[in-house]
């Protein structure tokens, strides 16, 4: 799956797991150039955001932004469920929503066969060195609607990998532009090859900030018949 890159390498993060599953971990941003910020995960399910659209303002311009995870478990473990009811599993909270939802703010919110739609927050913790949102904050979101797009259109026992992601950015994205909306659809489902296409959109006004295609390679899953 498609990685957000960064252009300006951040602290390593570190962090610790205790023997109750919890996960934390710690970065950091001060206004002299420190990155600062706390990610903490538990397995609870429980997943909250504080602070502002662009997070929580501190004394001399200290950002602070907190999110939570579930216990990643893969559509592999889940049984022996078509891509849609799997997807579906996903939608309804059966399974957890995959940990770079919540890191990079967005979710699953609609998915049919051949069909799958997230919506994403844009923010000033995705900012690129030119203060825009950075470019792989919206090739997650395309490669996330046309990977599931594509799964959702998958019999019981296949899967799928991405092999090939193109993105075309047209409109820049500000830390306050309104919630975005990225709409993926299959092209073609065939035994080892699929390709899908996607468009975000403005949710609140449709303008097109980018769109982009996908070619996955499909194969079946390991251990079963």
């Amino acid at each position: 799956m498609a990685q957000p890159a960064t252009q300006n390498p951040a602290t390593p993060a570190s962090g610790t797991r205790t023997g109750t599953g919890t996960r934390t971990g710690t970065r950091t941003r001060t206004g002299t150039g420190t990155r600062t910020g706390t990610d903490a995960g538990t397995e609870s399910g429980t997943r909250t955001e504080a602070g502002t659209e662009n997070g929580t303002v501190g004394p001399e311009g200290l950002r602070t932004r907190t999110h939570t995870w579930d216990a990643p478990t893969s559509y592999a473990d889940a049984g022996g469920h078509s891509g849609l009811e799997l997807a579906r599993m996903s939608l309804d909270g059966r399974l957890p929503a995959a940990p770079i939802c919540s890191t990079l703010g967005f979710r699953l919110v609609e998915v049919g066969e051949g069909h799958a739609v997230f919506e994403g927050d844009p923010g000033e913790h995705l900012f690129n060195p030119m203060g825009t949102v950075h470019g792989g904050f919206m090739a997650t979101l395309l490669d996330s609607a046309l990977g599931t797009a594509v799964l959702s259109a998958l019999p019981p026992g296949r899967a799928y990998t991405t092999v090939q992601l193109g993105v075309h950015l047209v409109r820049p994205v500000l830390g306050t532009t309104p919630t975005l909306r990225c709409e993926g659809a299959t092209v073609h489902v065939g035994r080892t090859t699929a390709t899908a296409e996607a468009r975000i959109v403005g949710s609140a006004d449709g303008k097109l900030y980018a769109h982009g295609t996908t070619t996955c390679a499909v194969f079946g899953v390991p251990g079963t018949p």
